[in-house]
């Protein structure tokens, strides 16, 4: 079964081969809808019935946005309290903090908002854990802190990464070199003086 991430590559990439003309409109149409239908999906996954939880997405304030990712109880919130002065529940016991806590520290002039994201755990891409929501607030942040364990060996980071760039975040990656030509205008006149047979 493919993923919601691997549907919307599908559907993007069908748009792309695509000709814009009126009579493929109402299909692009209908191809924009279900695009919009699974990137909403994916920030906010169907769940039978039930109450709604708390967000995960705060407010940005500030310049710029830095969240804290890891694995559950490997010191993000302590981080976060230590940097930013504001309190984050913080236990012995992993998934302690369930929802994203805010904080806001100066930096030569500059306000920097940091975030303390729920845990993750392998899968998240997938939604084990609402490690989407979670994944989907790290993809608004300007930088991305992977907080580790020091315990436990490096293989934990190249889980994480693996994680976050199956929900389409690039780390250590030059963003795509796009580039725009003006296509010039046939300015040809002779064709109206060309007699027709």
């Amino acid at each position: 079964m493919a993923t919601i991430v691997d549907k919307i590559k599908a559907i993007e990439d069908e748009m792309a081969r695509t000709q814009k003309n009126k009579a493929t409109s109402a299909h692009l149409g209908m191809l924009k809808a279900k695009l919009a239908k699974y990137k909403r999906e994916l920030i906010t996954p169907k769940g039978g019935g039930g109450e709604k939880g708390e967000g995960f997405d705060v407010a940005k304030t500030g310049d710029a946005r830095i969240g804290f990712v890891g694995f559950p109880s490997v010191g993000k919130s302590t981080l976060l309290s230590n940097l930013a002065g504001v309190y984050s529940e913080v236990a012995a016991y992993e998934f302690t903090t369930l929802t994203t806590v805010p904080g806001v520290i100066r930096y030569k002039g500059a306000k920097i908002q940091l975030l303390d994201l729920p845990g993750i755990i392998e899968g998240a891409k997938d939604g084990k854990g609402r490690g989407r929501q979670v994944i989907a607030v790290a993809r608004t942040c300007k930088l991305i802190f992977i907080v580790l364990d020091v315990l436990k060996p490096l293989g934990d980071k190249k889980i994480i990464e693996h994680e976050l760039e199956g929900f389409g975040i690039r780390l250590n990656k030059s963003p795509p070199n796009i580039t725009f030509r003006k296509k010039e205008k046939s300015t040809d006149c002779d064709s109206a003086l060309i007699p027709l047979l």
